[in-house]
C-alpha cells in the first residue's frame, strides 16, 4: 500500500501560526506524582526544594505545544564575539508573597548604572544591573545582600576590566561581611542570581536555585543551573567535603547546595564547608536576537518550565510592549497554579521595540495523497 502523507508537520506549523493564550490553567498535569503530592501537602510552608526540581509547563494547551514545538537549548556557553548590537534596557518587576506566611524575597533594578552612581564611580555606558534574592531563615540575608553587591562589584579592583573577578569576589565579600554584621541575623541565608550587562556583553552570577533564562527569537536559553543537592555536580562537590546529603537536604538541613548566608551551617570563616558560596558564573555577547531576560525565584519555576515564560513573555510583549505586565503576569499564573512559595520576577528587555512576528517559513513542496491513501482516510473518517 502507497503511503500515507504525514499531516504532523503542517498541523504543527498551523498551531504555531495560530498560537494564542487561553487564559490560566483549570488543573496541573505533573509528570511525577510524588512532586504534586509534595507540592500540595502544604500550601502555606515552602515546598522542600528537593522535591520541585522538575520545571513543568501545565498552564494552558498552547503553551504545552509550544515547549516541544519550539524547543530549548539548555545550560550551554556561547561563544563571546563582538556584536554590532547596542542594548537598549527597559525593565519590569513584580513580587508577591504569595500563600507563605512572610515575604523573604528581595530583588533590585539598574536599568542605567552611569546615572544610578555619583560621578566619583566609574562605569562603563550603557550598563545595567539586576538581581533576585530568595531569603530563607528570616530576611537580613537577603536585604544585606540587595544592599550591597552591586556596590561591592563596582569598588573591586578589577572592575570593570575583570568582571569575572570583580563578582566573584563580591560574592565573597557580601558572604564575609554578613557573617560580620553583628545586629543582623548569621544564621539566615539566601539565594543570589544577578545580571550585570555592560554595552552587549552579559555576565549572570548565580548562587543557588533561582533561575535566568533568556529569551532569543521564541527560544528559551537557560543561562544559569538550579544549585540543589541532589545535582550531580553538586553532591559530588558535597560529599568530597565531607557533607552528606539525607532526603535531598544538605546535611539534612537546607534544601539548596550553594547560599549566601547560613552560617550556622558554614561555621568560622575560612573552614571548608559543603555549603558554597561562590557563584557560578554564564557570560554571553547579546544580539539583535536576544529580546529580553527573565530571571526569578524558585516560586516562579517551580511551576512553569523556562520555555513556557519565554513564550508567555513574548506574547505579552507583542501586545503591549510593557516588561512591567509581563512580570505580573508571570506571577499570577504562577499562583493560579498553586506555587507554594514567595514569587519575585524581573523582565529586562534589550531593545524599545516589541519582538517581531516569527515568521513560519512555508514549504514549497506540493503534497499529495495516493488514491488508495485517500480511501484509507476516508474509513478513518466514516470511523469517527
Amino acid at each position: 500500500m502507497a503511503p500515507v502523507t504525514d499531516v504532523a508537520p503542517l498541523m504543527t506549523r498551523l498551531a504555531l501560526e495560530h498560537e494564542q493564550c487561553k487564559g490560566s490553567t483549570s488543573s496541573m498535569e505533573d509528570e511525577d506524582n510524588d512532586t504534586l503530592e509534595n507540592l500540595s501537602s502544604n500550601k502555606t510552608g515552602k515546598p522542600p526544594r528537593n522535591l520541585s526540581v522538575i520545571r513543568q509547563c501545565n498552564s494552558s494547551a498552547w503553551l504545552s505545544e509550544l515547549d516541544s514545538d519550539l524547543g530549548i537549548i539548555g545550560f550551554k556557553s556561547p561563544t563571546l564575539e563582538k556584536s554590532g548590537f547596542l542594548p537598549v534596557f527597559r525593565s519590569g518587576s513584580c513580587s508577591e508573597k504569595g500563600p507563605k506566611q512572610f515575604m523573604e524575597d528581595e530583588y533590585i533594578c539598574v536599568d542605567n548604572l552611569y546615572e544610578h552612581f555619583d560621578s566619583a564611580v566609574q562605569v562603563p555606558s550603557p550598563g545595567a544591573f539586576y538581581g533576585v534574592f530568595d531569603g530563607h531563615g528570616g530576611t537580613d540575608a537577603a536585604s544585606f545582600t540587595r544592599k550591597n553587591i552591586l556596590k561591592y562589584i563596582v569598588q573591586d579592583s578589577n572592575f570593570p576590566a575583570g568582571l569575572k573577578k570583580s563578582v566573584k569576589s563580591a560574592f565573597a565579600k557580601a558572604d564575609n561581611a554578613f557573617a560580620e554584621a553583628s545586629s543582623l541575623d548569621s544564621s539566615s541565608g539566601t539565594t543570589a542570581l544577578t545580571a550585570l550587562i555592560l554595552g552587549s556583553n552579559m555576565l549572570i552570577a548565580n548562587v543557588g536555585d533561582s533561575r535566568a533564562v533568556l529569551g532569543k527569537r521564541g527560544r528559551a536559553i537557560e543561562l544559569s543551573k538550579d544549585h540543589k543537592p541532589n545535582c550531580t555536580s553538586e553532591r559530588l562537590r558535597i560529599e568530597k567535603l565531607g557533607g552528606v546529603i539525607y532526603d535531598g537536604y544538605l546535611n539534612g538541613q537546607l534544601s539548596v547546595a550553594r547560599a549566601l548566608g547560613d552560617w550556622h551551617i558554614k561555621g568560622s570563616k575560612g573552614s571548608k564547608c559543603p555549603l558554597s558560596s561562590e557563584p557560578e558564573l554564564e557570560e554571553l555577547v547579546l544580539t539583535e536576537e536576544d529580546e529580553f531576560l527573565i530571571i526569578g525565584c524558585d516560586g516562579l519555576w517551580d511551576v512553569m518550565s523556562s520555555q513556557c515564560a519565554v513564550t508567555m513573555v513574548r506574547k505579552e510583549l507583542m501586545q503591549h510592549n510593557n516588561p512591567e505586565k509581563c512580570s505580573r503576569a508571570l506571577v499570577e499564573e504562577a499562583l493560579q497554579r498553586n506555587t507554594c512559595d514567595n514569587l519575585t520576577v524581573v523582565v529586562i528587555c534589550f531593545s524599545p521595540d516589541p519582538p517581531p512576528k516569527i515568521e513560519i517559513p512555508k514549504s514549497h513542496k506540493r503534497r499529495s495523497i495516493s488514491a488508495e491513501g485517500l480511501d484509507v482516510l476516508k474509513g478513518v473518517l466514516n470511523g469517527i
